[in-house]
Order: structure tokens, then sequence, then C-alpha cells
């Protein structure tokens, strides 16, 4: 079986990295620090094995936050343009990609919503919304 490799970056380009083989799981979680961190509604996630993980270049401008009272939570992010980037639990068991920084389609859905009763309380299912194309024009 031939192996599946996706790559990601981020904005500015000086970063990029590599998963492959096994996408785990991807998932929407609402939790509070997630929306922090992405300022959204929600992060959209792959989990990863470490060993599905690599970093292809750039790996001395990506930062890391660790929030020490969280048992999982830490973000990664680019020190050029702030875009996020994948970052190791604070378990050391998995690798979560922020979904956004993909370059390719991983050919893999998202399968769950978590933390959703901590969802923001503006946040409204996208489905109920408007949808354009591009940028709508002013009334």
């Amino acid at each position: 079986m031939e192996e599946s490799k996706v790559r990601g970056s981020c904005l500015c380009g000086k970063v990029s990295y590599e998963i492959r083989d096994h996408f785990g799981i991807f998932q929407y979680c609402h939790c509070s620090r997630c929306r922090k961190f992405t300022g959204s509604a929600f992060a959209a996630n792959l989990l990863v094995p470490p060993t599905a993980f690599q970093w292809l270049g750039g790996e001395s401008y990506v930062g890391r936050y660790i929030l020490e009272e969280a048992k999982h939570f830490a973000t990664g992010f680019c020190k050029v343009c702030g875009s996020s980037l994948p970052w190791l639990a604070q378990s050391g068991k998995t690798v979560v990609i922020p979904a956004g920084t993909l370059d390719q389609d991983p050919h893999f859905k998202p399968m769950q919503n978590i933390h959703f009763a901590s969802r923001a309380v503006w946040y409204l299912h996208p489905g109920l919304l408007p949808e354009y194309d591009e940028l709508p024009a002013k009334k």
C-alpha cells in the first residue's frame, strides 16, 4: 500500500511540515482555549501520532506556548507571521495539526465536535447563514 502524505505551512511560508499515513482524528474543538488561540468559534484540528509528523523546514521559526494548568493544551505558531502551527500535546502522545494550515486536501473530513457545551454564546451553525462565493456587494 502506498504511503499517503499531506503537507502544510504557515502564511509566510517560512515553516513547512508533512503528515503521513495515519491522519487519526479530525475534529472541531469549541473549548474556550481553542477559541482564544484561533480567534474563531472553534479550532479545526487533526490529531496524529508523533511518528506521522515531520517538520520539513523552518522549525527554528516555530514558537510554543504551554498553558501550565492544562492537561493537554499547548500552542504552536510561526514567530514571523503568527500563523497557528502544529504542536505536540503535553502528553507527548499526539501532534495537533491546525487544519487551516494544510496545503493539500487530506481526503479526510471532520468527524466530531468536542466541548460543544462550552461553544461561544454567539455561535450559529454555518448552514444557517447566507453563503457567498466571494465578498458580497455592499448594500
